[in-house]
């Protein structure tokens, strides 16, 4: 067997331990029809390009409302975010039921995303991933802070969201309802929420925002790391929250270039 198989067995193992059915003998709920063809290709392309550039791993989804229905949201079966392709999208209510799951198993925290659907509408797509350079600043009393100007939506506020506040001991995964209730409650009206021994869940109003935002809150985690590191503890100059209000009013300029340099890479390097 080539590293590749090997790969891409390891991908289909995942999928197969992580999951939650549809709870069966439950009514689906009614399909917002088709949804648009590029919508899924470019839902298929974050999950790649977040793999590809290390902010997803084997765990973590990203999902898009419907684009016919903002009460539906679309959402790849259970499965690695590299190896997803568009027979694996599913579509999904806000209620997080799939209206027809086709007998896949259904990620275990996708209450995360219709939840948080449900009480921002503003938000078009949603990213939950384990990147690990965000993870210290869930567990220290240092805050993210914009270091340069592709992250100056961290100045519009990255809470942290601690899940022992909503349901004490758990295994920290948003596995149902009222967690997923919670988180939303937790990013409020930010672009961001750092999960504390977890991750991060990033929103957007776009998907070439998501994942540009999902790449750079990853990256400036790493460039501050680095600076707190070369200071010592001492004075950082990170952006004004001026400039930030700036540099945000005119957000997703150029960003066409990077979202299709992105895409290209990610979807030409492999996959199933």
């Amino acid at each position: 067997m080539n590293a590749e198989s090997a790969k891409r067995r390891a991908g289909r193992k995942v999928a197969a331990r992580d999951f939650t059915a549809t709870p069966r003998g439950k009514a689906r709920p009614r399909s917002a029809g088709p949804a648009d063809r590029q919508l899924i290709a470019d839902l298929v392309a974050a999950n790649r390009v977040l793999a590809r550039e290390g902010v997803l791993d084997g765990w973590g989804h990203v999902s898009v409302r419907h684009d016919q229905d903002s009460s539906r949201y679309l959402l790849s079966r259970s499965l690695a975010p590299e190896f997803v392709r568009p027979g694996d999208i599913l579509e999904f209510d806000l209620d997080n039921n799939a209206v027809d799951d086709r007998g896949h198993g259904l990620y275990t925290e996708r209450f995360l995303h219709g939840e948080i659907y449900k009480v921002r509408p503003d938000v078009v797509a949603i990213c939950h991933c384990h990147a690990p350079p965000v993870i210290p600043f869930g567990v220290i009393d240092v805050p993210l802070k914009p270091m340069y100007h592709r992250a100056a939506f961290i100045a519009l506020g990255v809470p942290i969201f601690e899940i022992r506040d909503a349901a004490g001991m758990t295994d920290l995964l948003i596995r149902n309802p009222a967690l997923g209730a919670a988180l939303a409650k937790s990013i409020s009206d930010k672009p961001a929420v750092l999960m504390r021994g977890h991750g991060a869940t990033v929103v957007a109003p776009s998907l070439p925002r998501l994942v540009g935002r999902s790449i750079f809150l990853a990256l400036n985690a790493t460039l501050q790391a680095q600076a707190m590191i070369m200071t010592g503890g001492g004075a950082i100059n990170y952006l004004d929250p001026e400039e930030a209000r700036l540099i945000e009013a005119r957000e997703g300029y150029g960003l066409g270039r990077a979202w299709e340099a992105w895409k290209r890479k990610a979807l030409k390097s492999g996959g199933r």
